[in-house]
């Protein structure tokens, strides 16, 4: 039998600080019980993304000062349609049926929460996006 909306929540991470109550906006609440512990679970998906975005435009972000390379998260995930898709697409994939019904009834909204939220996720482990060691010959 297929269970995927309890599987897809059992190997979500909990969160103890995001909190869930009623005094809470539907949008908050959502992001809390939904979003947050998503974006914990794709953290490393969401690192190697964008490692891989990196690269494909060329290394420029390597030779940027911090300031600036903070600004290129923010762009590559504000700007750039195409890659802003592709994250939703790792976030909304991990949605039950129930989460996506409720996802829809305010999508804008909860698209610029998601993204966010990834964003801060990125801008928070920003040492992780250094430019990678070649390994040289040992003779």
């Amino acid at each position: 039998m297929n269970d995927r909306a309890n599987d897809i929540k059992r190997i979500r991470p909990q969160i103890s600080s995001a909190k869930v109550h009623d005094g809470m906006s539907q949008d908050e609440q959502f992001q809390n019980a939904t979003l947050r512990p998503i974006a914990k679970l794709q953290n490393p998906l969401l690192i190697e993304v964008f490692r891989n975005y990196i690269c494909k435009r060329k290394n420029v972000f390597y030779d940027l000062t911090l300031d600036k390379r903070l600004a290129y998260v923010e762009n590559a995930i504000h700007k750039d349609m195409k890659f802003r898709n592709s994250l939703k697409g790792m976030i909304i994939g991990q949605f039950t049926v129930e989460e996506y019904l409720t996802y829809m009834q305010n999508s804008s909204a909860l698209n610029k929460r998601m993204m966010n939220i990834v964003k801060e996720r990125l801008v928070s482990q920003i040492q992780l996006f250094e430019r990678p060691t070649t390994l040289e010959k040992v003779s």
